[in-house]
């Protein structure tokens, strides 16, 4: 493939709640990690089994195929082998996704998108509020085994792309900078105690064990993708001796940290930040690395009329009622300028995923809670020709 074009599978084997809030209907958990502990077992088990088979299904890989994409990202979780009580393992819905994938022609890059006691404090991260992770060497062991086996039972397949070694480990900077136990305040303060951002000494480490042990499995022309855990800047150098083959760079790029980073919000603000800090960055580190911008979207505040706070949702901030009147018309124009726009600085690197195929969040009969957050679902994007289908 000369160029990935291609999208998240999010919300189907990693749950987010902002994604589907029915899902935690009659509980107050707001991450994976509370919501089998806040429901009886059975009602759990039905609950994830249901929306799994749902969810996603043979006809979502040919509808992704129809708007010219080439790849998808399948965010799993580190209980995906089903030894992590009381999560269900979920390794036959990944089977099935190849099976579907290798059909239709698609490849998977396969993402680890949790690990125990969470990697980044993100409600994504599986945990709210905590991030421990890289301080207990039993748990970074046990995250290099379930690459390992993932890399086992797929590294030969036809439909395997790559593997993404951990999604969105937490540079310390990044931490503080997002303030994350005051927007993803943790359940239990105790557990949370000693969270903080990850080292980039430990991250540097994590990435070449992991790389070294995928790769017993791994053919070469298998990728082996890595995060830039915020910091895309500061990877040059890294993995660079003959020893290390066809390693990617992830990095995460959203008009919504644009936002909080200060970029007006207007057309000619978005157009400016987007060439000036995401294409030129990129290009850059396209010296060192194939990049890929693993997650984008076309979400931002002006198409919503409001600021919305660099992203904050109803789930975790307070939200402004909406305060400019968009017309379609309008709203079209400007996601159709950043589409453009956002595809060209990707494809300074080497090409993207956007976040996320679709979204259960009822847009339309919550008020303005939700109001503009329909540009996080490719599906309405392409429908309402916001998002230009690939060729």
């Amino acid at each position: 493939m000369n160029q990935i074009k291609g999208v998240n599978l999010g919300n189907w084997l990693v749950l987010e709640k902002w994604m589907n809030p029915a899902l935690f209907e009659g509980t107050d958990a707001e991450d994976e990690y509370y919501l089998p502990r806040r429901l009886p077992k059975d009602v759990y088990e039905a609950r994830i089994k249901i929306h799994r088979s749902e969810y996603i299904t043979e006809r979502d890989f040919i509808t992704i195929r129809s708007y010219g994409l080439n790849t998808v990202r399948i965010p799993v979780p580190y209980f995906i082998f089903g030894d992590r009580e009381p999560f269900i393992g979920c390794i036959e819905e990944l089977d099935k996704a190849f099976r579907w994938a290798e059909e239709y022609g698609l490849k998977i890059l396969i993402d680890l998108h949790t690990a125990p006691d969470s990697q980044n404090g993100f409600d994504n991260g599986g945990i709210c509020g905590v991030c421990k992770w890289a301080q207990e060497p039993e748990e970074v062991e046990f995250v290099l085994t379930v690459l390992e086996r993932l890399a086992e039972r797929y590294g030969k397949r036809e439909g395997l792309w790559g593997i993404e070694v951990l999604n969105e480990p937490i540079s310390e900077e990044m931490w503080s900078l997002m303030n994350i136990p005051e927007r993803y305040k943790p359940v239990d303060p105790e557990m949370a105690r000693g969270s903080k951002g990850i080292p980039h000494a430990f991250l540097e480490q994590f990435y070449k064990d992991a790389y070294r042990r995928m790769r017993v499995w791994l053919p070469e022309d298998k990728t082996v993708v890595i995060h830039d855990g915020f910091d895309l800047m500061a990877w040059k150098d890294f993995m660079q001796e003959p020893e290390y083959k066809n390693v990617w760079l992830d990095t995460h790029q959203y008009l919504m940290t644009a936002e909080a980073m200060g970029c007006e919000q207007s057309l000619d603000g978005y157009r400016q930040f987007i060439r000036e800090n995401f294409g030129a960055r990129i290009k850059e580190m396209s010296a060192y690395f194939p990049v890929i911008c693993g997650e984008w979207c076309l979400f931002n505040s002006l198409a919503c009329g409001r600021d919305t706070k660099g992203g904050q949702s109803v789930l975790n901030g307070e939200m402004e009622s909406v305060t400019a009147s968009i017309t379609p018309d309008e709203k079209k124009r400007i996601y159709n300028e950043l589409d453009k726009e956002q595809k060209e600085a990707w494809n300074q690197g080497a090409g993207y995923f956007y976040w996320s195929y679709k979204l259960l969040t009822d847009t339309i009969n919550t008020g303005d809670a939700w109001k503009g957050w329909d540009a996080w679902d490719l599906g309405r994007c392409v429908d309402f020709g916001w998002f230009e289908k690939e060729e």
